[in-house]
This record gives C-alpha cells, sequence and structure tokens, in this order.
C-alpha cells in the first residue's frame, strides 16, 4: 500500500480545493502567498478549471514530470491551447504527444534553428534602435510596454514568418483574447480561428509566390507530403501568438524588476558581460508562464505516492525554479548566480522550441537599452506599476518610464 504524504492544502469550508494557478497580487517578483514549504517536493491537490489535479513543485519531481513519456499533453481542458482536450488544433503541436508532436515538431525545427536566429540578430538590433529612436523624442515619460515591449516581438516575429507588419495589432488584439483571464472557451476558439483564417489565405498565396521567409519554407514540405495546409496554419498561428506576447511580456516585467534591483542593474551596467547570465537569471525569478498540465497515461509514483492514470497533474515550474535545494537563496535576484537549469522554457520533448529566439530578443532589447538611455528609471512609484497578476502569461499592463533629457 502507498503512504499517502501529509495534505498541506486542504480543502477550504466549503469543501472546495485550492484554485489553481495562484496569482502573484502583491508582488510580481515573489511566489503567490498559496505556496507553502515546497521544497520538501510534497504533493498537493489543487482544483484546475474545475477537475481536480495533483500539484508538483519540487525541481526534481517537475523535470521528472515533463520528462516522463506516461505523462500527456492530451485530454487536459484548457482552452487556450485551442481545444478542450479532444482532438488538437492542427498544427499545435505544444498540444500533441508523439508520434503527431515529433513529426509536426521535427519539420518545423529543420527551419526554425538556431543558426537561423543568430543570423536575425543584425534585424532585431535594427528594430529595437528605430523603436528607442521614437522613445527618445518624448518630452514626457513613456510606457515601456506599448513603446517596446510589444512591438519589438511582433516586428521580429512577423518578419520572420513574412507577415505583414500591418496587420500586427489584429494579432495583439486576438492574441489578448486567447490569454485573457475572462476570455470564454467561445472567445478564444474565435480569436484562434480568426487568426488561422487569415494565415491560411497567406498560406496559399506563398506556395505560388513563396519568399525568404519561414512561412514560405514551410510550405515546402507541404510539396513533399510531410505536413498539410492546415499543419502550416496551425503551426504558424502558434508561433505568432506564442512568440511575441510571451517575449513582450519578458520585456516589459524584465525591465521592471531590473530597475527595482538596482544594485544588480548597477552591476550589469559596469560590466555588460553578465548580460546573459542576467538574462537566464531574470527568466528564473520572473517565470511568466509557471506552470504547465500533463495527464497520466498510466499509474505514476511521485514522492511515494501513486498518481492513477487518467489523473491530471499540475507542474509548477516557477515554484520548481524557487527550489532552494538547486538554487541558493532563491527569492533573491542575483545575476552572478548560474541559473542556466531553471526550468522556464520546460523540459523533456516539449521544450519551449523558441527559446533561442527569446534569448537573443532579450540580450538585444537590454542591451541597447541600457547603452541607450542609462539614466532610465520608473516614472511612477513601483507600487503602481500595472501587472496582470492572474493572467494566463504573467507580465505587465504597462511600465511608465523617464530618463534624464538633455
Amino acid at each position: 500500500m502507498t503512504t499517502q504524504p501529509e495534505t498541506v492544502y486542504a480543502p477550504d469550508e466549503s469543501g472546495e480545493l485550492p484554485s489553481y494557478p495562484f496569482g502573484r497580487k502583491k508582488c510580481p517578483f515573489s511566489l503567490a502567498e498559496e505556496y507553502q514549504d515546497f521544497s520538501d517536493d510534497r504533493l498537493r491537490k489543487v482544483d484546475f478549471n474545475g477537475t481536480p489535479a495533483t500539484l508538483v513543485t519540487g525541481y526534481n519531481n517537475v523535470r521528472s514530470v515533463l520528462g516522463d513519456p506516461r505523462m500527456s499533453v492530451r485530454g487536459i481542458d484548457d482552452a487556450s491551447r485551442g481545444d478542450a482536450g479532444e482532438a488538437a488544433v492542427p498544427g499545435f503541436f505544444v498540444a500533441m504527444d508523439p508520434p503527431e508532436h515529433d513529426d509536426l515538431r521535427r519539420v518545423l525545427a529543420r527551419e526554425f534553428t538556431p543558426r537561423r536566429m543568430k543570423a536575425m540578430r543584425e534585424n532585431v538590433e535594427r528594430i529595437a534602435n528605430e523603436l528607442i529612436d521614437e522613445m527618445l523624442t518624448s518630452t514626457e515619460p513613456v510606457d515601456l510596454v506599448e513603446s517596446l515591449a510589444l512591438p519589438l516581438p511582433s516586428l521580429v516575429i512577423c518578419e520572420l514568418l513574412g507577415v505583414p507588419y500591418d496587420k500586427h495589432d489584429f494579432f495583439q488584439e486576438q492574441t489578448r483574447a486567447v490569454l485573457a483571464s475572462g476570455s470564454t472557451p467561445e472567445d478564444i476558439a474565435a480569436a484562434i480561428g480568426a487568426v488561422m483564417g487569415y494565415l491560411g489565405e497567406l498560406v496559399t498565396i506563398k506556395m505560388t509566390e513563396p519568399g525568404d521567409d519561414l512561412l514560405s519554407l514551410l510550405t515546402k514540405h507541404i510539396e513533399s507530403g510531410a505536413v498539410s495546409v492546415p499543419d502550416v496554419v496551425g503551426m504558424a498561428s502558434l508561433l505568432l501568438m506564442a512568440g511575441h506576447e510571451t517575449t513582450a511580456n519578458m520585456i516589459g516585467l524584465g525591465t521592471f524588476a531590473l530597475l527595482e534591483h538596482p544594485d544588480q542593474l548597477a552591476a550589469l551596467r559596469e560590466d555588460p558581460s553578465l548580460m546573459p547570465q542576467a538574462i537566464e537569471e531574470l527568466l528564473r525569478h520572473l517565470d511568466i508562464i509557471s506552470n504547465l498540465p500533463r495527464m497520466a497515461t498510466e499509474d505514476i509514483e511521485i514522492e511515494g505516492q501513486t498518481v492513477p492514470a487518467g489523473s491530471l497533474v499540475m507542474v509548477s515550474t516557477e515554484a520548481g525554479n524557487r527550489d532552494p535545494a538547486v538554487f541558493e537563496d532563491p527569492d533573491r535576484f542575483d545575476i552572478h548566480r548560474d541559473a542556466s537549469r531553471h526550468l522556464t522554457f520546460g523540459h523533456g520533448i516539449h521544450t519551449c522550441l523558441g527559446a533561442p529566439l527569446a534569448r537573443l530578443e532579450l540580450d538585444v532589447v537590454f542591451t541597447t537599452l541600457l547603452e541607450r538611455i542609462p539614466t532610465l528609471r520608473l516614472a511612477v512609484p513601483a507600487d503602481q506599476v500595472q501587472i496582470k497578476g492572474d493572467a494566463r502569461i504573467r507580465g505587465a499592463h504597462s511600465v511608465p518610464v523617464t530618463w534624464d533629457r538633455a
């Protein structure tokens, strides 16, 4: 008989389990108060969208679950992935298990290579400088989110895919509908459908009039029979929506974090070679996605407790990233630490394919911003910065900034 660990989260007076994910309501740089003593790797019981789930928090257990082939991404009622747990949206390989996942990811990985991402640095630098040029024309405080964090990754992903940038407002609007905490499944389905409808027309055009862009390269795999038109449309939709929203939130929240840790910012200004380490620490410390759902396809034992087949498991990467057994003094933001083992991009076969592009954009943005506006600072008290505490992807609604003008 399996020994059940002590229950850390008990149902409240109404008999209900705590609702998960937990929001960071008080401080965007700290774990939610609902996390308690997770360093012992004990499991918790929570509620995810009305479904009881086992919450996994310890670093080693998080890695183990994410790397376990018996853990599926199917059968999960999460409308933000484009389905309610039944058939996955064509091309949305993040919501697919092998072999379908592997087949699609392999095709995309052939074109979405680290080498191709590295070759984009010059374009990303150009975009960053143009946006900062525009910021510097202002005589008043500016919102870093609207002026830099949102447009830069939108411009980059549109240029990469070969999508006209004049559609970026449309894509941002639809992505917000997908990720907003108050969106209904119908709202989300309509938003994803609108994006896929537009990209379906664009893919058809690029099949006969290809360019030097990722979308055109993917259409060649349609001709070979490796993927279908809906597959390419779905992959492009996923890249477009996820590729700009995640990085935009990291730019905004990451800049806020640097400005709120002046000692770390000063060290980074003094030694710019620390930037790669600083980015990994920002990724660990902020972890804007913070949790990943999985479904057990077989009985699985975690920390002496059997998780039955068909059970939902919520994997807390944000808690894993704060495990003191792996990261000393984990609540401290320290750009000198080696945070490269963080779990923010996931682990296993579903590790984020866009991680090299995200790192490139963050490197370029933070480096260029600090070089060109050395006196950058918040234009409002920190507690007035509007945070997306309960959003599916954590970030800041706005980050008002100012600087010394000549």
